[in-house]
């Protein structure tokens, strides 16, 4: 049976949305024409995997600040023919000639957040052809159809997007003569409800559908990426487009009272979420709604961060000691830290950003989950040509220290915060899910899986629910600081009783709490949807 708070209007853990019900299919997506997208794929007999690709295209047009093909993704999905767990890292690596000594004699002290040197290879064009051709069933020019027609002809610009786009295009996100004429070309952002067109986009796209990823790495628009880089004296080689792959990878596996939580190994940081999730588990659940709750899972974040920063670098060029941080002794050790205070520095105890998120679920028993994203703002801000696309900035995951595990070097991945991940029962799929947002991914990874197994939410209580994001020592936002904890008084002043130096949300609306989406398959076959209030997304389901 589904639990449900909505019929208890003075429950703190309430949500003002219900779960969408469905058995044959469902999608959730951040924008409802992606979720339109990839039900319509469903409804004409393809299965998630299809529906999942339908609808990171669209998103790619209709979210265009947060993801797009100039960037990178990560898949988790469960193929219910081979009955296993699949992993999918779709992320790009640094250029054959990136270089720590050239970035300091240019006189860079960081990688830089944006511009062309923070520019890694896309992957998002090549990880779609390649979980097409492994686990979809129709042609993935079928899939991305919807997408051409939006960018063709347009789409309405929804509310959070319009907002979050205005809000970029005047803080100057984007960053070269080819990103405004793409996607400011009044010299604005679009408004809420206006059509917007991406022809350029569109011929891309219809490029890769006629051709398939190779249009993409090869020809006129891997010709016009090339070109924009070296106009803006890049790194970018004709050879790191042609040679990039994705990679299929075993995910790796933690444990919270019992469920089992899936995320994908590094270069991504889903291992963070593990620990940080099994080091509260060695603390007894505290009470919904108290000051300790919210604590303790601050506390258990930042344990786990300092793991990330000391160890996740890409696994081809550095050793990163998983099976060690997820040994549950280790964690039992970090647990030991956390006591009534905030701690004011974590290092590591172990010696020696911008985004779109979809999940997708089909009635043979297939379950996806995917993360699609240009990491910043508009990413690097770097459009290329006529080809309707702006280049990511993962490179500025890496930095500059040498002797780091993820220092900068040639055909490298960098650290990586975007984590698709999925919960299991007994062997089975039970949830895919994730939630946008750069470095609040893990933290609310923790917190909706906290908020599913220890207070017994649905998916979408468990989305809704407020979040916290730490942001490094004792600074931490929260979404609620006027709440009222069991404790008494508010949350606010009872975090600050404990040393936390806390911040309310920002007074413009920002994307700093992140945004998610969820689907559970019931044991009985029925699939529930959820789709964060924090969005203007929707979950959709499909009924025969």
């Amino acid at each position: 049976m589904l639990s449900s708070l909505r019929g208890k209007a003075d429950s703190p853990l309430r949500s003002e949305r219900s779960c969408v019900l469905a058995r044959h299919g469902m999608v959730c997506a951040s924008v409802p024409e992606a979720a339109g997208a990839g039900a319509a794929i469903l409804s004409r007999g393809g299965n998630a995997v299809d529906a999942a690709l339908a609808a990171a295209a669209m998103l790619a047009v209709v979210e265009p600040m947060q993801n797009g093909i100039g960037g990178d993704t990560f898949a988790l999905l469960w193929s219910e023919p081979e009955q296993k767990l699949v992993g999918l890292n779709g992320s790009g690596r640094s250029p054959a000639h990136a270089s720590a000594d050239e970035l300091r004699r240019r006189g860079h002290e960081a990688v830089p957040s944006h511009g062309i040197l923070s520019v890694t290879v896309p992957g998002a064009v090549h990880s779609w052809e390649t979980l097409s051709k492994r686990h979809g069933r129709l042609p993935l020019a079928e899939c991305i159809e919807p997408a051409i027609r939006a960018a063709r002809d347009g789409f309405f610009v929804t509310e959070l997007v319009s907002h979050y786009w205005d809000l970029l295009v005047r803080a100057g996100a984007l960053r070269n003569e080819a990103a405004r004429a793409t996607f400011a070309p009044r010299g604005r952002a679009p408004a809420a409800g206006e059509r917007f067109r991406n022809p350029l986009l569109a011929s891309t796209l219809e490029a890769i559908a006629r051709s398939g990823a190779r249009a993409f790495y090869e020809g006129p628009v891997a010709d016009a990426i090339i070109a924009t880089s070296r106009a803006e004296r890049g790194w970018l080689a004709a050879e790191d487009l042609a040679t990039h792959a994705s990679t299929f990878v075993e995910p790796i596996e933690g444990s919270y009272r019992g469920t089992t939580v899936a995320e994908l190994p590094p270069n991504g940081q889903g291992l963070t979420a593990l620990l940080a999730l099994e080091i509260l588990a060695c603390l007894d659940p505290a009470p919904a709604g108290s000051a300790l709750e919210w604590h303790r899972r601050i506390e258990a974040t930042k344990l786990a961060f300092a793991e990330r920063d000391a160890f996740i670098a890409d696994p081809e060029h550095s050793r990163v000691p998983v099976a060690e941080l997820l040994d549950p002794a280790f964690a039992e050790a970090r647990a030991r830290r956390i006591g009534e205070r905030a701690l004011e520095s974590v290092t590591s105890g172990l010696s020696g950003g911008d985004t779109t998120y979809l999940c997708t679920a089909d009635a043979e028993g297939n379950l996806v989950s995917f993360i699609q994203s240009l990491f910043g703002p508009f990413g690097s801000g770097i459009g290329c040509g006529e080809t309707g696309v702006i280049l990511q900035n993962r490179g500025s995951g890496f930095r500059l220290d040498v002797s780091h595990p993820n220092a900068i070097a040639p055909r490298k991945r960098p650290l990586h915060t975007i984590i698709p991940a999925m919960l299991l029962r007994d062997g089975r799929p039970w949830m895919a899910f994730g939630i946008m947002g750069g470095d609040s991914q893990p933290q609310s990874h923790l917190a909706f899986v906290s908020n599913l197994v220890d207070h017994g939410l649905n998916p979408q209580e468990a989305l809704d629910r407020a979040r916290f994001r730490w942001h490094g020592g004792l600074r931490v936002s929260v979404e609620t600081p006027q709440a009222p904890v069991v404790e008494g008084g508010t949350l606010a002043d009872a975090l600050r009783a404990r040393g936390h130096e806390v911040e309310g949300p920002p007074a413009v609306f920002v994307d700093l709490f992140g945004g998610g989406q969820a689907i559970a398959r019931e044991a009985d076959g029925l699939l529930v949807g959820a789709s964060d209030r924090r969005k203007d997304g929707c979950a959709m389901g499909v009924w025969k």
